[in-house]
């Protein structure tokens, strides 16, 4: 569920200002009574969630469900703040995994640990027009009590602060005005605005404040060396893998195919920056990542298998294809991907992933680069690249129609590592860099279009195979043979030209 608010502080003798009066006729703002919460939060002991925004809490004294996680999600043009709130049942004493698996990404091979309880007295207002609730304010007196054996002394710290929030309750666009216009009000009575910081990283105070585990990867200038450039983009691209962890085990779309991504682009950075960095530091990085990406292949080549066999039925209307025969292909193409899956949801709720994780933020947050990687990313990086395009353009700026299937797969490996090494640089070397990668991106489309073609058929073929005594599967399978091969074809046809609009010196001077 998103949650959007503002929040205010306010001194004990804060009196609240006349709502109704600020928000003008039509509007009501109807007392909802008091209630006392009483919230016990759990994180790490050395506060790997609460340093992100994040926050895991068990809490009594409302309806609903009592174990609520808040992920961040940015804020509002009017400054709002925006977190994503999971809410699910549980015995009171252990988080569940439902919400302990969420945050795996970055609590990694640390227990989890109560490490405060918050007791709010808390006035509930609601702020209403005669269509419904627009919004609601709620008045809280907080009561700290932090978890004993977390601070230096081993001592409990007791302390209290009192805050307003105004959270939106309807999507309808009145509730923009209404929030706005209490804001102002409170503001006008002396309340303080602007506060983004959640309840429990206020109690915690400086702990809670620390930066994160993962260096942020900061910005890079013309005078950047190409040790910064690689801490630049290695970070980058772990702050990639771990933000899609929570949206690959809650199955959002795409997910899966974006960590996938993920690992592969830093295995081409790592091969790509080979020669500036120390291949002790590098290999045990991308073994994990090999692991983790093969782990993430099976469910994504099923989905778009799935993806494919759907268009490619749908590619001639004026010849339709069996239709319960596509069924029975997409039934096998399923089970296929359920278990995949399955296997992928092992893989990261093993021991091994977690440990991956530690990892990768060892790895990232101290390169091992050689003497070269001090000089200035403009001088040094350029060539890092030409060695992956050169490659490329001896595979590309070769093939032919007749060529196998698998040369023109080694091609578009190679355009997509040209690609990611462009990408690479593009921070530290700037236009130039940006350019090539979109031309390769181009080249890498028309070449993926033929892959996934090429693919496609074989499995067609191979679903037949595997079905002999199905004839309307087996003739199905055939058809799509023939509009898969068809589209090979057209993808050999088509490049050319593109490959053509990619080799030009225009676009590769910079190289050399």
């Amino acid at each position: 569920m998103r949650e959007e608010e503002l929040k205010f502080g306010v001194h004990g003798r804060f009196v609240l200002p006349d709502l109704t009066a600020a928000l003008g006729d039509g509007h009501r703002v109807e007392p909802q009574g008091r209630q006392t919460l009483t919230a016990v939060y759990y994180d790490t002991a050395d506060l790997r969630l609460a340093r992100l925004g994040i926050t895991l809490r068990h809490r009594t004294g409302e309806d609903g469900p009592p174990w609520h996680l808040k992920l961040p999600k940015g804020a509002t043009a009017a400054g709002a703040t925006v977190r994503e709130e999971i809410a699910v049942d549980g015995p009171a004493d252990t988080p569940p995994l439902e919400l302990t698996s969420l945050v795996t990404a970055w609590v990694r091979t640390e227990p989890l640990v109560a490490v405060a309880t918050l007791r709010t007295d808390r006035d509930r207002y609601l702020i209403r027009d005669k269509k419904g609730t627009l919004a609601e304010l709620v008045d809280d007196t907080v009561e700290v009590s932090e978890g004993r054996g977390l601070l230096a002394d081993s001592s409990g710290v007791r302390t209290t602060f009192r805050e307003l929030e105004v959270e939106r309750k309807s999507s309808r666009g009145g509730a923009d005005v209404v929030m706005g216009k209490t804001a102002e009000a409170l503001a006008a009575a002396g309340a303080a605005g602007g506060a983004t910081t959640p309840k429990l990283v206020r109690a915690l105070g400086r702990r809670a404040t620390a930066p994160p585990d993962l260096p942020v990867a900061g910005e890079l200038t013309p005078k950047s060396s190409a040790a910064d450039a690689i801490a630049f983009v290695m970070r980058r691209s772990a702050r990639r893998l771990l933000d899609y962890d929570v949206r690959v085990r809650r199955n959002e779309k795409d997910a899966v195919h974006q960590a996938r991504v993920a690992c592969r682009r830093m295995r081409s950075d790592l091969r790509t920056f080979g020669p500036l960095v120390d291949p002790d530091w590098a290999a045990p990085l991308d073994a994990e990542l090999k692991w983790l990406a093969a782990a993430l292949g099976g469910p994504r080549d099923a989905e778009v298998l799935r993806a494919r066999l759907r268009s490619t039925a749908d590619t001639d209307p004026l010849a339709p294809v069996d239709e319960t025969a596509i069924r029975r292909i997409d039934a096998i193409l399923e089970t296929r991907q359920r278990r995949a899956l399955e296997n992928l949801d092992a893989a990261l709720s093993s021991d091994r992933y977690p440990a991956l994780l530690d990892l990768l933020i060892d790895t990232v947050r101290t390169p091992q680069t050689h003497d070269l990687a001090e000089q200035r990313a403009v001088w040094v990086l350029p060539s890092m690249v030409e060695v992956v395009w050169d490659k490329l353009a001896s595979k590309a700026g070769k093939l032919t129609l007749d060529d196998p299937d698998e040369t023109w797969h080694n091609a578009r490996i190679r355009a997509k590592r040209a690609r990611y090494a462009a990408e690479a640089v593009a921070p530290a070397v700037g236009a130039p860099a940006t350019r090539l990668a979109k031309a390769c991106a181009e080249v890498q489309e028309v070449l993926g279009e033929h892959q996934d073609a090429a693919i496609a058929a074989d499995e067609w073929h191979d679903i037949a195979t595997a079905h002999p005594d199905d004839t309307d599967v087996v003739l199905t399978c055939g058809r799509l043979i023939e509009r898969e091969r068809a589209a090979v074809r057209e993808s050999r046809v088509h490049f050319p030209p593109v490959w053509e609009r990619t080799d030009r010196p225009k676009l590769t001077s910079w190289l050399r």
